[in-house]
């Protein structure tokens, strides 16, 4: 019974996010509420709900903290000559700019942190998005995706979790698994490259002046999806789009980075700025401090340089206090949906099923099935939750039918660009929530292709003979 109200818990709140019938936060919230009183333990509701906002409390502050550091690392303009560069790589080609989102994300995936490298990469991606009027959904699942295959790294996370649970070395777990991995990132450039040709055949290309100059460009992309003649029509004022009514007001989205005259550029202390952000993402890589307080003196240290006067430390923080909110908010609620899960037995109910049903003819195969286990499982429950309840059962029934520890602990791998889209991820509230996507959006666009690049790298796995 916790098996099924299991799955139809989890199955129930994506189809209400994904139809938009809830919030995020309603449904994380509520819905396991709800199945809590089902099983018949609603007296302990709060004790599951303590449970898990202390377990993500951590969490939450790491988020808070990371978005106002990088907030203010935006506001005085330390990312500005990256969205230079890359806009003047791209050329306002959309195809161009879609392959430089997975490139960059996967580049700055190397830190390890999922959060880090989503705020990075909106910051720097989210202008020429938002001006070209591409597909913000395209931006956040190519992001996602990079960074699913990245976070494999030994630093990252799973690979360090599969090797405390199996009692293996962290390396021979994952440098065995680079070639595949590699595949499978070959494989987001390759969707990138796809979906950019697809958002170009959508926008036309336009050139890098067009998009710099802030008048020409909101009137060429007035009808830009009817392709070159509709931004024909555009610049000659054709179907009435050339009127001053019909055109799209500027705002506050439009090219916040390459602004050269907002009042909190400090270009005097850029390389202070700079050398502070590496510094903390070393410490962060290196673990000299928890990342929580890492992220807390960071920020404290950057508000107290760069904006010394009371008024303008306020001022930064009000400006980022709707995307600490948002956020903050998600991983709260996401505590009360994995306490009900794990306190109610629900998630060990579902984990056990799933091995006992294995077939004793797919013993000798338990490495595979343990890489197609892993894409559900890792979306479904939180990696702490599949490496440490999940895969040493796995690991175990792969033993009795000859199957090394090690190729289990590599296939159970393979889940993660879809893991980190999971709504049991805080980082995905941040990529969506920088990116103002709705979460059923992102979820809808990106599972498809997410569990199609871990099949990916699952059949490389194989094919290599890794697996």
């Amino acid at each position: 019974m916790l098996t099924i109200l299991g799955f139809t818990m989890i199955a129930t709140f994506l189809v209400l996010i994904m139809l938009k019938k809830m919030s995020p936060i309603a449904a994380l919230v509520l819905i396991p509420a709800l199945f809590c009183v089902f099983v018949g333990k609603g007296a302990h509701l709060g004790d599951y709900v303590i449970d898990g906002v202390t377990s993500l409390a951590p969490t939450a502050a790491m988020l808070m903290f990371a978005i106002v550091y990088f907030g203010v690392m935006i506001d005085v303009g330390l990312f500005d000559p990256i969205v230079r560069g890359i806009l003047k790589f791209c050329k306002a080609d959309p195809l161009r700019i879609v392959v430089g989102t997975a490139l960059l994300a996967a580049i700055v995936s190397l830190d390890g942190d999922g959060s880090t490298t989503f705020m990075i990469t909106v910051s720097a991606m989210y202008p020429l998005y938002k001006r070209l009027k591409m597909s913000l959904v395209v931006m956040t699942g190519v992001a996602a995706m990079a960074n699913g295959v990245m976070n494999t790294l030994p630093w990252g996370g799973p690979t360090a979790r599969a090797a405390t649970a199996l009692k293996l070395d962290a390396s021979d777990i994952f440098v065995p698994m680079i070639p595949a991995l590699a595949v499978g990132l070959l494989g987001v450039f390759a969707l990138a490259y796809v979906l950019g040709r697809r958002e170009r055949k959508r926008l036309g290309v336009l050139t890098l002046d067009e998009v710099l100059e802030p008048a020409e460009s909101e009137t060429v992309l007035v009808g830009a999806g009817g392709g070159a003649e509709g931004k024909k029509a555009a610049r000659t004022g054709g179907s009435g789009s050339g009127t001053d009514a019909d055109a799209p007001e500027t705002d506050d989205d439009g090219f916040q980075g390459l602004d050269p005259h907002r009042a909190t550029l400090r270009p005097k202390l850029y390389w202070f700025n700079a050398l502070l952000t590496v510094t903390l993402l070393t410490a962060m890589i290196m673990e000299w401090l928890p990342i929580p307080v890492l992220f807390l003196l960071g920020a404290a240290l950057a508000l107290t340089v760069n904006f010394p006067h009371m008024p303008d430390q306020k001022a930064r923080l009000g400006a980022h206090a709707e995307n600490v909110l948002n956020v903050s908010g998600m991983v709260f609620a996401a505590a009360v949906f994995t306490g009900v899960l794990t306190g109610t037995g629900m998630v060990d109910h579902m984990a056990k099923w799933l091995v006992n049903n294995i077939p004793d003819g797919m013993g000798p195969h338990m490495a595979f099935v343990t890489g197609v286990l892993s894409i559900p499982l890792t979306y479904f429950m939180s990696n702490d939750g599949f490496y440490f309840g999940v895969l040493p059962v796995l690991a175990e029934a792969g033993q009795a039918h000859g199957v090394s520890s090690l190729e289990i602990a590599r296939a159970s791998l393979i889940g993660q660009p879809l893991h980190m889209s999971s709504p049991l991820v805080p980082a995905v509230y941040v990529l969506v929530g920088m990116a103002k996507v709705e979460f059923g959006d992102h979820t809808r666009f990106v599972v498809k292709w997410a569990a199609l690049t871990s099949l990916v790298v699952l059949g490389a796995g194989i094919l290599f003979g890794i697996i």
